[in-house]
């Protein structure tokens, strides 16, 4: 702790051990400029990143879910099943649409988890997003020759080049044509961002469209013959509400995706304002369809007579529209294609977000000057999914997939609590600073002891005087207004307290009501504890006020905003309470987007989404734990000593401000 002359600089110099785990980084990418980085070109608007959303989400398995779905668990009720989780799903995307318009920087879960919780929990985030999007590429990749092969009757008439082999002397099964789609869209990324999103706004359109001939004829044909499959005996709940709900647990995973648009913030002109309609626009029309297919296909065909493999043609077929097929078979193509370019697009920009905060090669955070795209990252990750989706059948491990995308979620969902009830009050200085700070210092003293100095230096007296003030003005110290007049420091206690105390309480309470296996009394207990905690965390959050420094929290402009603001406080400070009410809120109003709901809605999200997490199966879990010791030994013999944070000093806000503004 260095304290002189008012001014206090927190030094984090761990080059190791646990408390490296906690190093916070900054907001937004201010210092990846100070550092030199090239930034990435913006060029996405709303209806780009609308078509990267549905084109991500929207994937082939909608032309198969439906019938299985429908046949196992929800019956007529698969509408409802597919509402409800995109209700849940919505829950996960207004906690991304807060956090990518306040922290517009690319590394989406992984970035956010980096400003809010710290080191170690970012780098098992982002580690974990790297297998998901390397993963789930090459899964959606294998799919493509199944599917062309339903245009040539069948996988025996494919022809050499898009049919699988078989390696002689092993038990390895090849896959080219997925290798070389891997390369095409590889080559494509590599293009460029607005390239890219032209050509896969323009398949998602294609992909949309196909969507809308399977509503507008298969309602026609329902008209014409009655909706026979809501008139079966079973009735709309043929499985009871459980089995509605256990509907809506397999149709989840078909919203994922939505989360690529926050992985490119740093592309969007406007991200304050684009990113949180691109997010809500692109679910609300997944959403939409998903229900409007379920509700024509459930209609046509009887849930018990659908097929599980191939629901939509098979349900056209019976009504005399076999040539439907190709239709129905061109548009899960096309879906493929689309998820394929959202699972490539992601991983490239997390590695390069990871590798300007140090914690990988320098090597991802090269940004090529003509394409303003990580080229080398994505090389790289086109590579290894190509490899992957050539010589491995990656189906056993797609539930890996799922692991690292709800860990994302949950962790997102957390940092909305931190975000809102104990915001990163200082900020990082980089040792290239810390020389501004020491001088800073020298100058407070000599003001402190009347010493006049050179007339030279009287601009910057006066401007460390500013923010000598300006640090101990009651606004940095953000004292709440209201009736209870609680400490801040006492109430940052109390608040982090109380997220802990959920987070233990949702990991018990979902835990005992997935062991099914237990006996009922430990159950019982488990339940019981599991509820106080998340109760007592809960109340408290409700009761006690958020932290006003949320209102500035990720600014355009950062720390600057926060600067000028406390002039305006000392201007109306005098006044009433209501002016001191009126700058807040025009504040929040600049913010961007507000999650709605605090702390309900984030608690929420993070029940449904650990609850889906420990109900992954215990093999996925294995296989991604293996994965995830590999990332622990990565970071402890790399990035917990590369870190851009090894040796910083943390300083508060204003003064980080005028320090990086001075040194400019």
């Amino acid at each position: 702790m260095v304290s002189e002359g008012g001014k206090t600089g927190r030094r984090m110099g761990w080059g190791g051990g646990f408390p490296s785990l906690m190093r916070r980084k900054q907001v937004g990418s201010d210092r990846a400029r100070a550092e030199g980085h090239r930034q990435l070109a913006k060029e996405l608007n709303v209806p780009t990143l609308v078509a990267i959303g549905v084109g991500s989400t929207i994937g082939a398995g909608v032309y198969v879910l439906v019938g299985t779905v429908a046949r196992e668990h929800a019956g007529p009720a698969l509408t409802v099943s597919f509402l409800i989780a995109g209700i849940a799903a919505a829950l996960s995307a207004f906690c991304y649409a807060e956090l990518a318009s306040r922290c517009p920087s690319a590394g989406s879960a992984y970035h956010y988890s980096y400003i809010c919780v710290g080191e170690g929990v970012a780098w098992l985030i982002g580690w974990a997003l790297v297998l998901e999007y390397t993963i789930g590429g090459s899964a959606v990749a294998r799919g493509i020759s199944p599917n062309i092969a339903l245009f040539f009757g069948g996988p025996d008439n494919l022809p050499w080049v898009l049919a699988r082999h078989q390696l002689p002397w092993f038990d390895v099964i090849v896959d080219p044509c997925a290798a070389a789609l891997v390369f095409v869209v590889t080559v494509l990324l590599c293009v460029g961002i607005k390239e890219s999103s032209f050509v896969q706004g323009f398949i998602t359109v294609l992909n949309a469209c196909v969507m809308l001939f399977v509503i507008v004829a298969g309602s026609y044909i329902g008209f014409q013959t009655g909706w026979v499959g809501y008139k079966v005996a079973d009735g709309y709940f043929p499985y009871g509400i459980n089995g509605m709900l256990a509907g809506s647990a397999t149709v989840f995973f078909a919203y994922i995706g939505f989360d690529t648009v926050a992985s490119t913030a740093e592309e969007v002109k406007n991200p304050q304002r684009d990113l949180p309609l691109g997010i809500g626009a692109a679910l609300a029309i997944c959403c939409s369809l998903y229900m409007m297919v379920s509700v024509v296909i459930v209609g046509l065909v009887p849930y018990f007579a659908m097929d599980s493999d191939t629901p939509i043609s098979s349900a056209f077929a019976q009504h005399g529209m076999q040539w439907t097929m190709y239709v129905v078979t061109s548009g899960a193509v096309l879906a493929l294609c689309s998820t394929l370019m959202g699972s490539l697009l992601p991983q490239p920009r997390i590695l390069m977000a990871m590798a300007r905060d140090g914690l990988l090669p320098s090597f991802f955070a090269d940004v090529n000057k003509w394409t303003q795209v990580p080229v080398k990252g994505t090389v790289v990750t086109g590579v290894c999914a190509a490899t992957l989706a050539l010589c491995m059948d990656v189906s056993q491990l797609a539930g890996m997939v799922s692991v690292g995308t709800l860990l994302a979620f949950t962790i997102v969902a957390v940092s909305i609590l931190i975000l809102r009830y104990v915001p990163p009050d200082e900020v990082p200085l980089p040792s290239s600073l810390q020389e501004s700070l020491h001088l800073s210092q020298e100058y407070d003293e000599e003001k402190v002891r009347g010493t006049p100095g050179d007339k030279r230096c009287n601009t910057s007296q006066i401007k460390d005087v500013i923010v000598a003030e300006s640090v101990e003005d009651p606004l940095i110290k953000k004292k709440t207004y209201t009736g209870r007049k609680m400490d801040e420091m006492k109430r940052r206690k109390v608040a982090a307290f109380s997220i802990g105390s959920v987070c233990v309480g949702v990991l018990v309470l979902t835990s005992v009501a997935s062991a099914t296996w237990l006996p009922f009394l430990p159950v019982c207990i488990g339940g019981i504890v599991g509820a106080m905690f998340l109760a007592a965390g809960f109340g408290l959050l409700c009761w006690i006020d958020q932290d006003d420094g949320r209102h500035s929290f990720g600014q355009s402009g950062g720390t600057q905003h926060c600067f000028i603001s406390l002039y305006v406080f000392k201007m109306i400070k005098m006044f009433d309470s209501a002016s001191i009410f009126r700058l807040n809120t025009a504040s929040s109003a600049s913010a961007g987007f507000t999650c709605p709901f605090v702390p309900l809605l984030p608690v929420m999200c993070m029940l449904i989404n650990t609850y889906m997490l420990i109900n992954l199966g215990l093999g996925a879990w294995m296989r991604v734990g293996i994965w995830l010791l590999m990332g622990v030994f990565v970071y402890i013999f790399y990035g917990r000593t590369h870190s851009s944070l090894t040796d910083v000093v943390y300083v508060p806000v204003a003064q980080a401000d005028q320090i990086y503004r001075s040194s400019s």
